[in-house]
């Protein structure tokens, strides 16, 4: 296979090219990592992780615009960040030009009055540029926006941002907002023990549901509203919290990136550190997609290659707010899984099959327990019922001594990792009996017990005290949230297990590819398909045998080279879906046919007004599995590349997946399982399985020609590369690519 997971490709330094020749550098990158390293298309490889203790526990705050009048929207909002301050014990100072004393604290008329450097500064002005102006001079450290009106307006609202923004920059400190509101000062429970979770939200008000599991005992340690994200953006409250010790999981509800190289450095960051991250992603429809832009005015990016930037690192992307409650109170809480196996057990075989059922679906796997096992079973369950998984007791060994030995006969099993106990419904007094024998187990195992509490009430003692007062019993109400909980839990471990970071290895410098490749170059131009495939050929990629001919004869002596059959196809730049102007000739094999097939073709394109730098005489390949690979850009990630199900039907199979660089060999193979054909690879209906090696070392290659060639290269699609049998390579039959 290849040299590196990114290809046997030497290199030099890009950087001191681009330098050299006057160009800018790579992209322009957000944040303020100083000295960074970049990779060869000059993004960054590493982020700084923001100090955050000074924000989330200052020493002294000053709160500009403070008021005490009544009525006043501001005067309820210094009323809460005194009580915030003192909880936290930091000095709080009122600013206000025209108020000597604020609730009974001395007030400066401005903040070059401050009695002291403040390490945060809480704006309540509708303006706050001339603030930030002037607080650049006193030094503060943070700085809090709750003004409205900037990028999520419209274009003047935008101007506005980019303003505020240039001014944070230049002042050295860090912003929190525009439009966010006070949630990262609420008041937040310290009676709770255990990992907690962070929460991250663009819109405060979603992430009330997460709040609020402090009052079913999970700990909630810090709450980042970011707003519009001016400065401070998602990615850095989620490098910031992957490092604090309390931090069990991170949830976001997220409506836009900032930027799309900062999210996957925050997120490989959290990766390396074995913390979840678990978010809701707006923008999966266009409706959603044009209402968070209207809210927080950013982009939400291409929601498949957002999808595929979330997978690939990690993060475990959930749909509602109650599955973000769930799952990450599930994985801040729980322990590593010792097994994969999932064992579904029930009072009602009903219950047990319909669970089993949707968990199957949802990829779950659910052991079929020994027969050693179920016979041990069997001595507190009646022989006719089922105990192979789902286990089925039948209802009353729970109300005695016997439905503990079943749940610990269960755990002591090797396959088993996970225990889920759905209750339908209350049928006291056994299913309080059940219930406390389920959390009684849980403290005696480092296995994952899971209870679904199907009561709509949820007034019952065993679920309110008993399931709810346990710190090791997960508990859910629906069976969804259940198995999408489980199913993220377990993804996650084994994610963490052999998680290999892509930037470690990201290539730095170009190859000599990238200099063949810059030659074939023409700016603002579509290749000519001939053009595009030397392109290829310059990345190592193979192609068929052809030549470029420009009369009959020259076509007939070029056919004797490639060797016959051959196939002839018009070339030239901009000229695009041949097949379908009958500019392709297929499996010809005598000098005739060559003859008649360039009168053909020269006729057409002359008709067609397609005025052609020649026609191509290429080598006939065997048939195997024909696939598409492609590189486009991305407003937030850069260049993405595509892979699937190629040929002429690839706009109506439409089976593509994406991979957002950097990636790596194991990244590039999971993006060929997420398929839907993927089984042609495999060999189907006695054909033979086909050099999925090479299809993953051109998918690579494609990857290093997209990161060097930067913005240069607008488009590539590579349709359709014939991978071949097994040991025998692929061949990019047809090309297509433009320069931007």
């Amino acid at each position: 296979m290849l040299g590196s997971t990114y290809g046997t490709l030497t290199t030099d330094s890009r950087r001191a090219r681009v330098i050299a020749c006057g160009e800018q550098p790579g992209p322009a990158v957000h944040g303020r990592a100083g000295t960074e390293e970049l990779d060869v298309s000059g993004r960054p490889l590493h982020s700084d992780v923001p100090d955050l203790d000074r924000f989330f526990r200052p020493e002294s705050v000053a709160v500009v615009g403070a008021s005490d009048a009544e009525g006043r929207p501001n005067t309820g909002i210094t009323r809460q960040l005194m009580g915030w301050a003192e909880r936290v014990g930091a000095r709080l100072y009122p600013v206000h030009p025209t108020r000597e004393a604020v609730f009974g604290l001395p007030c400066s008329p401005s903040v070059a009055e401050l009695p002291e450097q403040v390490d945060l500064a809480v704006l309540l002005v509708a303006d706050p540029l001339p603030v930030i102006e002037q607080l650049a001079d006193t030094k503060v450290k943070f700085a809090v926006a709750f003004a409205s009106g900037f990028a999520e307006t419209g274009d003047e609202g935008a101007a506005a941002q980019t303003r505020l923004s240039t001014a944070v920059e230049r002042s050295g400190m860090r912003l929190l907002g525009p439009n966010t509101n006070l949630n990262a000062f609420e008041r937040f429970r310290e009676d709770l023990e255990g990992p907690a979770i962070a929460l991250i939200t663009q819109s405060g008000h979603q992430g009330r549901p997460v709040f609020a599991l402090q009052e079913l005992g999970i700990r909630l340690s810090h709450w980042a509203p970011t707003g519009n994200e001016a400065d401070l953006e998602t990615a850095d409250f989620i490098s910031y919290f992957s490092q604090r010790p309390e931090v069990g999981a991170i949830a976001c509800y997220v409506e836009g990136l900032k930027d799309g190289r900062s999210f996957l450095l925050a997120a490989d960051r959290a990766a390396r550190e074995g913390v979840p991250v678990v978010a809701v992603k707006v923008g999966r429809t266009e409706t959603g997609a044009r209402t968070a832009a209207s809210h927080t005015g950013k982009l939400t990016g291409a929601d498949t290659v957002v999808d595929a930037a979330m997978r690939q690192f990690g993060v475990i992307r959930v749909d509602g707010l109650d599955e973000l409650q769930d799952t990450s109170a599930l994985l801040a809480r729980a322990k590593p899984p010792r097994a994969d196996g999932v064992v579904v057990y029930s009072i009602s075989g009903g219950t047990g099959a319909h669970f089993s059922d949707l968990a199957t679906e949802a990829g779950l796997d659910l052991p079929t327990l020994p027969q050693e096992k179920q016979n041990e079973l069997h001595q507190w369950i009646p022989d006719y019922l089922s105990v192979a998984n789902p286990v089925d007791n039948g209802g009353h060994p729970v109300g005695d001594w016997r439905g503990r030995k079943i749940i610990d006969a269960i755990l002591a099993d090797p396959s088993v990792g996970v225990l889920i106990c759905p209750i339908t419904g209350p049928f006291p007094p056994m299913s309080d009996k059940l219930a406390q024998d389920l959390v009684d187990a849980a403290e005696q195992t480092d296995k994952l017990v899971c209870v679904v509490w199907g009561s709509p009430v949820g007034t019952e003692e065993a679920y309110r005290t008993t399931l709810l007062g346990s710190s090791r019993v997960a508990t859910f109400r629906t069976f969804a949230n259940c198995i999408t909980a489980v199913r993220a839990y377990l993804d996650h471990h084994r994610f963490t297990a052999s998680y290999v970071s892509p930037f470690d290895e990201a290539p730095r410098t170009p190859s000599p590819s990238f200099r063949k490749a810059q030659a074939l170059m023409r700016p603002g131009h579509q290749l000519s398909e001939h053009a595009a495939k030397q392109l290829l050929r310059a990345y190592g990629i193979r192609v068929p045998r052809e030549q470029l001919v420009t009369s009959a004869a020259a076509a007939v002596r070029a056919a004797s080279l490639v060797g016959y059959p051959v196939v002839m196809k018009a070339s030239a730049p901009q000229l695009a879906h041949k097949s379908e102007l009958g500019l392709v000739k297929v499996e010809l094999t005598s000098a005739s046919q060559v003859r008649d097939a360039y009168r053909e073709l020269t006729d057409i394109a002359r008709y067609e007004g397609i005025e052609l730098d020649g026609v191509l005489v290429c080598q006939m390949v065997e048939r195997g599995v024909e696939m598409v690979v492609g590189v486009t850009r991305d407003e937030l990630f850069g260049p993405t590349v595509t892979v699937g199900l190629g040929g002429v039907l690839v706009e109506v199979l439409r089976d593509t997946a994406v991979a957002v660089p950097p990636f790596g060999e194991s990244q590039a193979r999971a993006v060929l399982d997420q398929l839907r054909g993927r089984a042609l690879l495999d060999g189907v209906r006695g054909a033979p399985p086909v050099d999925i090696d090479a299809l993953v070392e051109v998918i690579l290659r494609v990857q290093r020609m997209a990161l060097e060639l930067g913005d240069d290269l607008a488009e590539l699609d590579i349709n359709p590369l014939m991978v071949l049998p097994r040991g025998q390579g692929a061949v990019a039959l047809d090309a297509l690519a433009v320069c931007h």
